[in-house]
């Protein structure tokens, strides 16, 4: 079985750019301590995970490498996390991708994907931020309309959904903001385990 994260810096993570071979070079996030949840009880089904993210990324730049990294990889499952930079990159440098673009875009992959691999699993991850270091109060708003676009996107298509933020807002009853993100956008090591926990939770019937 194999495993593919996609996504930009919260899924890249340090990732080991030039690891080839699966399981290893997964970086220090979600994406490695999910991989070792499903190492160590599935070892009866051979799984290869691979973790593909690009700090950075915006919906565009997924998709135009889309074929390269993530179809022609020909995944059993694959995990997409995308669109906080969509919404950072147009406060910080004007080079964003507006909400209707980003939704149209995702459900181009969506569709391009299930078409070219009509048996594969695929889990959306929805965007989050705390507002709080890099994140500004006038990002909430789009942040939360990428958020309803990835949710109904899973919908659409009858796909997993992890809720991301809703767990956040919840984990500050026993913690400051910067103990779960380290800027607002990039998570800790407790932060990343929440993003796992709700990442097995989702996919339970993939496995």
């Amino acid at each position: 079985m194999r495993i593919l994260f996609q996504g930009d810096s919260i899924t890249d993570c340090g990732r080991h750019r030039e690891a080839v071979e699966p399981n290893i070079g997964l970086g220090a996030g979600y994406a490695m301590l999910a991989a070792g949840r499903l190492l160590a009880d599935h070892p009866d089904k051979k799984m290869q995970v691979y973790n593909r993210g690009i700090s950075g990324n915006r919906v565009v730049d997924l998709y135009a490498r889309w074929k390269a990294d993530a179809l022609n990889m020909k995944p059993d499952v694959l995990s997409i996390l995308i669109g906080v930079n969509d919404t950072w990159h147009a406060f910080g440098s004007n080079n964003g991708v507006g909400v209707e673009r980003y939704g149209r875009i995702y459900h181009e992959i969506l569709t391009w994907t299930k078409q070219a691999l009509p048996e594969i699993k695929i889990v959306l991850c929805e965007p989050f931020v705390l507002e709080f270091g890099a994140v500004a109060q006038e990002w909430l708003q789009e942040i939360d309309d990428r958020r309803e676009i990835v949710k109904n996107l899973s919908k659409e298509f009858n796909l997993p959904f992890v809720p991301i933020q809703s767990v956040l807002n919840d984990a500050l009853k026993q913690a400051p903001p910067e103990y779960w993100l380290r800027d607002g956008v990039h998570p800790s090591l407790a932060g990343h385990q929440l993003i796992t926990d709700q990442w097995m939770k989702a996919t339970k019937d993939f496995f």
